[in-house]
């Protein structure tokens, strides 16, 4: 019993350094487990499954209260460093000013032959983002261009613009 109410002190130890939610949460939940309480009346208290609870309690079991905070997770996951980023677009920014088109899944395709393994296409969009390439395209049409047909009946309806048709102009 002693044992308990020291392992029950050191949880709410660590529940109040904690400022993360789902950490508290799985703090509480152990607690109230080593009180006496029921899986399923923790899982209907703490709105958690009946399982989760006993995973929590499981980690907790192996890796005492440092099973159940969060863990860092590792950042900077991209296939190449930044200035290999670079070194790799450098290639088809020469294309483009040559004024050749490139597109991302031309770059997309070369990328992925780069790194030997598959990329979400999202990925290719923030590497591109990364090293401040952005989407230059030119419209097929102006999105508020009249149709012809209300052009020609403009055409026929107005009479200086019936004259435009035969007028040619010349540069001398």
């Amino acid at each position: 019993m002693e044992n308990i109410t020291q392992e029950i002190k050191n949880i709410e130890d660590a529940m109040s350094k904690t400022n993360n939610k789902r950490e508290y949460i799985r703090l509480k939940a152990i607690k109230l487990k080593l009180s006496g309480y029921t899986a399923k009346s923790i899982a209907e208290k703490l709105d958690v499954g009946r399982l989760t609870i006993f995973t929590w309690l499981k980690a907790y079991k192996e890796n005492s209260v440092e099973a159940l905070k969060n863990k860092k997770r590792p950042g900077n996951l991209r296939n190449l460093s930044i200035e290999e980023e670079k070194e790799f677009l450098k290639q088809f920014e020469e294309k483009a000013q040559k004024g050749q088109i490139v597109t991302a899944k031309e770059i997309e395709k070369a990328y992925r032959e780069r790194v030997g393994h598959s990329i979400g296409t999202g990925q290719i969009y923030r590497v591109l983002n990364r090293n401040g390439f952005r989407k230059v395209m030119p419209r097929s049409k102006h999105p508020k261009k009249a149709k012809e047909e209300v052009i020609e009946t403009s055409k026929k309806l107005n009479p200086k613009l019936k004259n435009l048709e035969t007028f040619t102009h010349t540069n001398k």
